[in-house]
């Protein structure tokens, strides 16, 4: 680690760059004090020397995990690959990143302009050898914790659900009461049309009479327009996917599932993104409980 009276003139003379970050917009609006301490680097930065600092935000409420696109640390590679950029300072290495290649890559072109890394520990100087390793062995424990966190949430989330108490989204026609858990929808219309599509189908044995036959009383299907909420809904004229959708939701069918959709990863624009849209088949479903709670089944 460099001494902090060993700043050359020449970084002085280019621009500090203090980047900012927060992993979610829950942080963001409630962790305040975590701003607030990433913010005072700006005078941290003019107390060692730099007249110039230039904050980088763009990236708060966006994981550093690499799985998101983050325009901020984005605008700090250009920076640096300008070579404007005299030092890079963070409250700590997971704030840059949380993953390996992002990281390696960062230190790799302040190396290739000799500017600085400065947290609270320290200046840190990416072409000297020791300072390069203290620095790769933060961001491979920054990534390990990330890993580490991620493992408990997804395991004590998976507990949650074989309790069948985890709060999944539910079909239209359900809400989750803050007291009493799962129940019917009060809206009298929206349990209607459901009934409806179970008892015509019990009458009419096939999807697509079902459909003809409430199309032919121009039955309307409620449709959200607030999102994931469920409170307001747009009624539009039912469609083919809306029977089958009822038709084929466990939910209706008293079944409490967890784990349908598969996460599958890709590269796009040499960034990994997440997919959720890839299905398990029914038998690797992670959980399947049987054990109905009042409101469950019984709409036909």
């Amino acid at each position: 680690m460099t001494n902090v009276d060993c700043l050359p003139a020449d970084l002085l003379k280019r621009k500090a760059v203090v980047y900012v970050r927060q992993s979610t917009q829950a942080q963001v609006q409630l962790n305040v004090e975590s701003q607030r301490r990433q913010y005072e680097l700006v005078q941290e930065a003019k107390r060692r020397g730099f007249r110039d600092v230039e904050v980088i935000d763009d990236d708060l409420g966006r994981s550093a995990s690499g799985t998101v696109a983050r325009p901020g640390f984005d605008r700090l590679v250009a920076l640096l690959c300008a070579g404007d950029v005299g030092a890079v300072l963070c409250l700590d290495a997971s704030r840059l990143a949380r993953n390996g290649r992002d990281w390696h890559h960062l230190l790799e072109l302040c190396g290739l302009v000799e500017a600085r890394v400065i947290d609270l520990d320290g200046v840190y100087d990416p072409c000297r050898a020791n300072d390069r390793l203290l620095l790769g062995m933060k961001g491979s424990i920054s990534e390990f914790e990330l890993n580490v966190l991620r493992t408990r949430m997804l395991d004590a989330k998976r507990e949650k659900a074989q309790r069948g108490e985890l709060r999944i989204s539910v079909p239209v026609g359900y809400v989750w009461h803050r007291d009493v858990g799962l129940g019917f929808d009060p809206d009298a219309r929206l349990q209607e049309v459901i009934r409806l599509i179970f008892t015509r189908f019990q009458q009419l044995g096939s999807a697509r009479q079902v459909l003809l036959s409430m199309r032919a009383e121009q039955v309307h299907f409620p449709r959200p327009s607030d999102g994931r909420t469920l409170t307001h809904f747009d009624w539009t004229p039912i469609r083919y996917r809306n029977v089958i959708s009822v038709l084929k939701n466990p939910f209706y069918a008293g079944v409490y599932a967890y784990g349908k959709s598969g996460k599958q990863m890709t590269i796009v624009e040499g960034r990994a993104r997440k997919s959720y849209k890839h299905r398990k088949p029914f038998e690797a479903w992670d959980v399947m409980l049987r054990e109905h709670h009042d409101g469950y089944i019984d709409w036909a």
